[in-house]
């Protein structure tokens, strides 16, 4: 066969789209952890981003099950629609859940609520508490460099100290994505396969896989007050102050965090595709956007994170 016939009938490679490749290399850091660490977990709050990473995990390893649990550290503050999808979802995978119950460390003396009512800085404890017990030594994250200035600068993999402690000033580098995971008795990693993904690259991909949510996060129509220029809802956990009027909007979640500290957004995003299209147009993070725990110092995050927050 001549060489000009082999030239012809050569096919060239479909090129493979950013959703593509972010895809491969959140596979890629996902399957290296379980290859290198023996008792991963996966942070599981039933929000967008660790379901991304859970379908992700999912794909890493079909057909076979997702070979560690998952680990909600629960405020006991939390939205019961979300509640409700993490259960359903991980009996519909197959997958242990392990919860840690920052109520249950109010109850018993080792934590006090804070003045603002909020209590995503609680879980910190019951977070690094719940890793020690589970001997966990890799924790995946559904963090993204867009979200925050603090987690910008996180590494994909990022170790923490025997106290569950993060320095930003000593980082490894990841040259060639080839990812260092040695850490000495005590300590763990975390780590984020989407680290470099963005929240329109996450609802992009949402809209190309089909993925579930909790329903929060499409247009829905609520009883809400106004405070620090966010949307609240009313609820158990979050109630109108004085002068505070409650309305009824057409709103949506773009994060579902702690309901003490998360608000929404007007919108009338009711399918993927709108959301899509809405989170296009926006011009503020949604945890810049929606997140009142972010809002307590120019480094709230980092402050955070430097305890062995998220």
């Amino acid at each position: 066969m001549s060489t000009d016939i082999l030239s012809d009938q050569a096919v060239a490679p479909a090129a493979l789209s950013t959703l593509d490749l972010l895809e491969a290399e959140a596979i890629h850091i996902i399957r290296e952890v379980v290859a290198e660490f023996e008792r991963p977990v996966l942070l599981f709050s039933g929000g967008k981003d660790s379901v991304v990473v859970l379908h992700l995990a999912a794909k890493a390893f079909a057909p076979g099950r997702v070979p560690f649990p998952v680990l909600h550290v629960d405020t006991g503050h939390n939205f019961p629609e979300v509640i409700a999808f993490r259960d359903e979802t991980v009996a519909r995978r197959g997958i242990d859940l392990e919860v840690a119950s920052v109520q249950s460390y109010i109850d018993d003396g080792r934590l006090a609520e804070r003045p603002d009512g909020t209590r995503n800085p609680l879980q910190t404890q019951p977070l690094l508490d719940a890793i020690a017990a589970g001997r966990h030594d890799a924790v995946f994250g559904g963090a993204r460099r867009d979200e925050d200035k603090a987690r910008a600068k996180e590494r994909i993999i990022s170790l923490r100290d025997e106290f569950g402690q993060w320095d930003p000033r000593n980082q490894r580098p990841e040259l060639w994505s080839l990812y260092n995971g040695r850490h000495l008795p005590g300590q763990h990693v975390r780590a984020f396969p989407i680290s470099n993904w963005t929240e329109l690259d996450v609802w992009r991909y949402i809209e190309r896989e089909d993925i579930a949510l909790p329903p929060l996060y499409y247009a829905h129509e609520r009883e809400v007050f106004r405070r620090d220029g966010m949307w609240w809802a009313v609820g158990e956990f979050s109630q109108p102050q004085s002068g505070e009027e409650v309305v009824r909007r057409t709103v949506r979640y773009r994060t579902v965090g702690d309901m003490s500290c998360t608000g929404a957004v007007e919108s009338d995003a009711a399918g993927t595709a709108a959301v899509v299209a809405e989170v296009a147009r926006s011009t503020l993070t949604e945890r810049g956007a929606t997140r009142a725990d972010d809002r307590i110092s120019e480094a709230a995050m980092e402050d955070r994170k430097k305890d062995g927050y998220f």
